[in-house]
C-alpha cells in the first residue's frame, strides 16, 4: 500500500533523523490499534537521495512481519528508484535489531547487488526513537557478509523477474521501457533539475552517473 506523501514531504533524506521524523508521522496516521502491529515500508530514493515514495510492504502481528525480496524492489523499480532504505517499527518499544532483522538485512542487501539497487540504511523505530543500522556501524558489517549470496541460477532468476517488473510498468504508461531505460530516464530528470538549478556539470555528472557530453547535450 502506497503512502500518500505530499510535495512538501518529499524532501531529501540527509540523514537517519530526517527519515525517522518522516516514518514516525506516517505511523502516528495509524489507529491505536494498528500501531500494535508491526508493519515493514519500503522507502524509494533517487540518486541525490530524494524521497520518491514510500510502501507499505507487509503488515505483521505484534513482533514479525513476512518480507519477500520482490515484494521490497517490486515498489523500487516501478519507481525508477536507485536506493532504497528498509524500515520498520517495533511494537514492543525495544529497538535492538533481532537476528531475523539482520538477516532479512542481509537478504536484500544481496538482491538489490544484483539489480543494481543499493539498500543503504534499515531504520527500526518507535514514536519515541529509532536505530539505524548505518549509524551502528551494522550496514557495513553486513555488507561483509556471505550468508545470503544467490547462487548463478537464483541471479539469473532475480535478474529475469526485475526485467519482467521494469517492461510490465513500461507498458502501463505506454513505453516500453526495461528496467535500465526507466533508470536512465530518472537519471536524465534529475540531471536536467541540477542543470536549471545551476549545478556544475562535474557535480551532475557524479550525482547521476551520466557522461559530461550527455548533460550538454540537455
Amino acid at each position: 500500500m502506497q503512502m500518500e506523501l505530499s510535495e512538501k514531504e518529499k524532501i531529501i533524506i540527509l540523514n537517519s533523523d530526517d527519515l525517522f521524523h518522516v516514518m514516525r508521522r506516517i505511523l502516528l496516521r495509524e489507529n491505536k490499534i494498528s500501531r500494535e502491529q508491526e508493519h515493514f515500508w519500503v522507502v524509494c530514493l533517487n540518486s541525490i537521495n530524494r524521497l520518491l515514495n514510500i510502501e507499505l510492504v507487509s503488515l505483521g502481528a505484534i513482533d514479525q512481519t513476512i518480507v519477500k525480496p520482490m515484494q521490497v524492489f517490486r515498489i523500487a523499480i516501478q519507481k525508477g528508484a536507485v536506493k532504497v532504505i528498509l524500515t520498520h517499527n517495533h511494537p514492543s518499544g525495544l529497538l535492538q535489531p533481532s537476528e531475523s532483522d539482520r538477516n532479512l538485512t542481509d537478504q536484500m542487501i544481496q538482491v538489490g547487488k544484483i539489480i543494481n539497487i543499493d539498500v543503504v540504511d534499515h531504520l527500526i523505530f518507535t514514536l519515541d526513537g529509532y536505530y539505524a543500522f548505518s549509524k551502528k556501524g551494522l550496514m557495513e558489517e553486513i555488507r561483509g557478509s556471505k550468508k545470503f549470496v544467490p547462487l548463478y541460477k537464483e541471479q539469473e532468476m532475480i535478474r529475469k523477474e526485475a526485467l519482467k517488473i521494469g517492461k510490465k510498468e513500461g507498458l502501463k504508461e505506454g513505453k516500453k521501457l526495461g528496467m535500465e531505460k526507466g533508470m536512465e530516464k530518472e537519471k536524465v530528470k534529475i540531471a536536467k533539475q541540477l542543470k536549471k538549478n545551476g549545478a556544475s556539470i562535474e557535480l551532475i555528472a557524479k550525482s547521476t552517473g551520466l557522461s559530461k557530453e550527455e548533460i550538454e547535450q540537455l
